[in-house]
């Protein structure tokens, strides 16, 4: 304010004071708007893996470490009185060589044993030594020899019979190639290494990628016949995560049941890939978290991830005032939620379990409607709070399904792999690069979740591709 403009309003000038307090008013509504966007900057700025869905090797400097366990106070390793473990030995049928090893002399008087005095006075003590032996690739040559007709006098040459592949490996090396790119992750170049030094073979880059194409290209049908069988599922985990196509940016999806996992990638993360995936009449259970693409399905169909719901509480509960408490409030429910889901675990008493949600759902019913009107202390947390109640059956459908988790971590386990592959491989460089890496992911999973040998799968199903025979199925 200028000395001239405040001398005015003491003489009464009327609209140099009208003057001012517009003015005023101008300056509190700009530093209101400037507070906003300071909190809502600090907010994004506090963001970590305990307030948001930031993985944890996201995490900030600044980022309080993740709460751990208390420790027991012991030492690392066995505690005394400890049950030693022990590596069984295998059965004499299992082991391939038996070196008998006798005591030359005696160790008391020196005398030397003779062989005819080498009789067992009780059980020989047994040792077992695993060794890897020298291994080399096997190179087989197949002469397709031609021969002229007397009769007519055309040449005629032999053909390859139909169990021989056309290419120049055969399926055990080739499915050995595909595992190490995809369950094991390792780069073409060091699989171009490891595969000289362990099998005395060699091969190219480009080799190993073309290897993997072709194993891929084996797995459409069960790929096709895994989503069939995945979309008929009564609960299916579903999640989806950032992916690359020659740097641009697009989404992998992955849905697994108990035993199979189904992966695609897909343009982005709208309603119509998540109905893609799990297909337009899918009638199970799906859990997952709270992104909108999923509101399609009937909540009553639907399992909310309460580990997401914790982050999100956690993110309101470091707010101010009315958003600090409801946060705090909705961290105390959860974990009571998941102590009774423990016990649960521990007895399997589906009874037990609902009595102890009860109240809980009462408190949480209350703490979410009391946040839900409009009002200036709830601006923060409101639209949480009336998107929980909008879906509010998939809460608690772990409490009466069987089968249904109260966490969406199935999902987000079956990921980690795919996103340990995408970071180390940049993602995929063409469209039938997509195909293939989501069908030997989908192979990967599914055989570790059924505890399946991937490696022994893709030699079966590329061994059925070269002689033509129906590629065995994942589901």
């Amino acid at each position: 304010m200028e000395r001239a403009e405040a001398e005015a309003i003491l003489d009464g000038d009327r609209e140099t004071a009208v003057a001012l307090l517009m003015r005023v008013g101008e300056l509190i509504e700009a530093n209101r708007r400037l507070e906003a966007r300071v909190a809502e900057l600090e907010r994004r700025l506090n963001r970590s893996s305990r307030n948001s869905s930031l993985p944890p090797s996201q995490d900030p400097p600044s980022a309080p470490p993740r709460p751990r366990q208390p420790g027991s106070g012991r030492g690392p390793g066995a505690q005394a009185g400890h049950e030693g473990k022990n590596r069984r030995l295998l059965p004499l049928e299992r082991v391939d060589e038996v070196v008998e090893h006798w005591p030359a002399r005696c160790a008391r008087c020196c005398r030397r044993f003779g062989e005819a005095e080498r009789i067992d006075v009780a059980s020989p003590q047994r040792h077992q030594i695993a060794e890897l032996p020298p291994i080399a690739v096997r190179v087989s040559e197949h002469r397709l020899h031609r021969v002229r007709c007397p009769e007519c006098g055309r040449e005629a040459r032999a053909e390859l019979p139909a169990e021989v592949p056309r290419g120049a490996f055969g399926p055990r090396l080739q499915a050995a190639v595909a595992t190490l790119a995809v369950r094991n992750r390792v780069s073409r170049r060091d699989t171009v290494e490891l595969i000289g030094e362990l099998f005395g073979c060699r091969l190219a880059t480009g080799t190993i990628d073309a290897i993997v194409q072709r194993a891929g290209e084996a797995l459409e049908q069960p790929h096709a016949q895994l989503a069939e069988h995945v979309r008929a599922a009564s609960a299916v985990n579903i999640d989806e995560t950032g992916w690359r196509l020659r740097g641009s940016r697009r989404t992998l999806w992955g849905a697994l049941t108990e035993r199979a996992a189904l992966f695609r990638i897909a343009p982005d993360r709208h309603e119509r890939e998540a109905k893609a995936l799990l297909g337009e009449d899918f009638a199970g259970i799906a859990c997952s978290d709270r992104w909108w693409a999923y509101d399609y399905l009937d909540p009553d169909r639907r399992q909310l991830c309460w580990a997401h719901l914790v982050r999100d509480f956690t993110a309101h509960a470091e707010g101010l005032a009315a958003q600090n408490e409801f946060g705090k409030a909705g961290l105390q429910i959860a974990a009571r939620l998941f102590v009774a889901w423990k016990q649960f675990q521990t007895d399997g008493d589906r009874d037990a379990l609902i009595r102890q949600i009860a109240p809980l759902k009462q408190q949480l019913r209350a703490l979410l409607e009391r946040a839900a009107p409009k009002s200036a202390k709830t601006k923060r947390h409101r639209l949480f709070a009336k998107n929980l109640l909008k879906r509010w059956p998939a809460l608690w459908t772990f409490t009466i399904v069987d089968g249904i988790d109260p966490t969406n971590n199935h999902a987000e386990r079956g990921l980690r792999g795919a996103v340990i592959y995408r970071k180390l491989s940049l993602g995929s460089q063409s469209d039938q690069g997509e195909r293939t890496i989501e069908r030997l992911l989908s192979a990967s999973v599914t055989c570790r979740l059924q505890q399946r040998s991937l490696f022994a799968y893709l030699t079966d199903a590329l061994n059925a591709s070269i002689r033509g025979d129906p590629i065995p199925l994942l589901a």
